[in-house]
């Protein structure tokens, strides 16, 4: 391309609440992007503070800490242009990008569109911008919006009607399995609108619940994709920008090996686990190992987010505990490596139900019972993690967490549940994925994928003696709480009445336990926790 204009996106993770951090870093991009030849490096949405910030912009010395930081780096651009995210307090605060060039904050835009769906909550801590915002660098004529503006039609008309050329858009857009194509359709619409050529920036890393992707793209004139960025890499992306054409150029962007929908939610699981320990400064963790299937997908998670010597395994049995199980669990912790302990806690489970005999009686066994194993299990576990230091993984899954089959104070034990927002099915999925990979090991026995998924807390049990088979679970599951429908509805597309009536029952008498549950990664369109909010108490039906 002749006569072009290049820059660099940071496609970077930068955390909440770590400013100094934060501005460290953009610092040694921008240094990295001036010796490149770039002419201006954009930053994702509110860089300094970190995405969502939430209360801790209600603190004056937070957000004059993020505006000192911002002259300290507008002080060094040197040449080179930046765009960077920050909180901009007026007496309102604004969700806000600073163009920041030969030494000064050249050019504010504030966000226009505030999100306050799903996961987002803008509105709680921002004010709307009302002005467009367009510059000039090397003759360009650039438009800059965040986020949600771009989601809008009318923000980037107003800066295609003020001149713009190229729209720079960032971004601290979640990931979910939806997520993507909805993307590259917006943007697609928006440049066919517009005529404009937009380069999407979008944030990466873990964020408590919610996980960035990155994934960012490069979209021509005439709405065509010219690039897309891997998913869940760090990466300064070089890109040039010819306004004769309105086309974009990427330079040497990384490739994903497989964009598979398993490979993309393994990653996101990864990713959310590995800077959730790392971000909170545990130096490992440690998770029961049942034999079954969830925790054997937690484990292979967790080794690949963290290394096998960063994380432990304990097996607990009982009576009830299979030689599959215990076959299964000691191949898989032998195989990647991780430390491993086996802990009988039968004479504890025999104490426990001594100890309550006599308030006990008159009373049949029942699931009191079985939720004993589970509890032991549970103090075991959060014992060995207050001693060594190392967080707990919770292992259940969505469909679990749904119907409340899980234990309150037993398997639900936990600091980080990675699975929490996976269905079962898609547990199978992502293990069989996850086996297909190179390497040469055999990640998660196949004996454990191919068995009857069990609690394994009574003689012969299976979970399909209390649930429905997970196929049908799952898609009941599916147009319930992803996509709000009604029980009539998921009956008219042909489901059995019976079954629907008590799977959500089962979801709406269990909100409870999900209240007290650890948090994990959201990867689908309606998660349970900042984004599924539904009342404990209710006589809806």
């Amino acid at each position: 391309m002749a006569n072009t204009f290049r820059f660099a996106l940071a496609q970077h993770d930068f955390p909440v609440g770590a400013v100094a951090a934060n501005a460290a870093r953009a610092r040694e991009l921008m240094d990295e992007a001036r010796a490149g030849g770039a002419a201006l490096v954009a930053f994702p949405e509110l860089t300094l503070s970190g995405y969502p910030p939430e209360d801790l912009l209600l603190r004056p010395s937070f957000l004059a800490a993020c505006e000192q930081e911002l002259d300290g780096l507008a002080a060094s651009t040197n040449g080179l242009a930046a765009l960077v995210g920050f909180p901009h307090s007026e007496g309102e605060v604004f969700n806000a990008a600073a163009l920041l060039r030969e030494g000064r904050v050249a050019q504010i835009a504030h966000k226009q569109a505030l999100p306050n769906y799903g996961v987002f909550d803008d509105k709680r801590y921002f004010r709307p911008g009302h002005a467009s915002a367009v510059t000039t660098l090397n003759d360009v004529r650039i438009g800059l919006l965040i986020c949600e503006d771009v989601w809008r039609s009318e923000p980037a008309a107003a800066v295609a009607r003020a001149g713009a050329e190229l729209i720079v858009v960032i971004n601290a857009s979640p990931w979910d399995d939806t997520k993507q194509d909805e993307r590259e359709a917006i943007l697609s619409s928006r440049a066919k609108e517009t005529g404009c050529a937009i380069a999407y920036l979008n944030l990466v890393g873990g964020q408590d619940e919610v996980v960035y992707d990155g994934a960012s793209l490069l979209v021509n004139g005439d709405g065509s994709i010219a690039a897309r960025a891997p998913a869940f890499v760090d990466a300064l992306l070089w890109a040039s920008f010819d306004p004769a054409t309105r086309t974009l150029q990427a330079e040497g962007w990384p490739e994903a090996a497989d964009t598979s929908r398993e490979a993309v939610l393994y990653a996101a699981l990864v990713r959310g686990t590995r800077d959730y320990i790392d971000k909170n400064g545990f130096p490992g963790v440690l998770l029961g190992l049942s034999g079954g299937i969830d925790s054997a997908l937690t484990l292979a998670l967790a080794v690949d987010a963290l290394g096998a010597e960063r994380v432990t395994a304990v097996m607990m049995p009982t009576r009830y505990t299979s030689k599959l199980s215990l076959d299964g669990a000691r191949k898989q912790a032998e195989d990647l490596g991780v430390d491993y302990h086996v802990i009988d806690i039968e004479p504890t489970v025999d104490a426990f139900i001594g100890a309550l005999t006599p308030a006990f009686a008159g009373k049949g066994v029942d699931t009191t019972e079985e939720n004993l194993q589970s509890r032991t299990r549970g103090t075991m576990l959060m014992a060995l993690s207050n001693k060594h230091g190392k967080l707990l993984l919770a292992t259940g899954n969505k469909s679990e967490m749904a119907v409340g089959y899980c234990t309150l104070y037993g398997d639900m034990c936990g600091a980080y549940a990675p699975l929490k927002d996976v269905y079962k099915t898609a547990v199978y999925r992502l293990s069989r994925w996850r086996n297909a990979q190179p390497g040469g090991v055999e990640a998660i026995p196949v004996a454990v994928i191919e068995r009857p998924p069990s609690a394994e807390l009574r003689a012969d049990q299976t979970d399909q003696d209390s649930l429905p088979p997970y196929d049908e679970l799952d898609a009941i599951l599916g147009r319930f709480i992803e996509t709000e429908q009604s029980q009539a509805e998921i009956i008219a597309a042909g489901f059995a009445a019976e079954t629907v009536h008590r799977v959500v029952r089962l979801v709406l008498v269990n909100e409870f336990k999900r209240r007290q549950s650890a948090p994990g990664p959201r990867v689908t369109t309606r998660a349970f926790g900042r984004e599924r909010r539904y009342p404990i108490t209710s006589g809806w039906r």
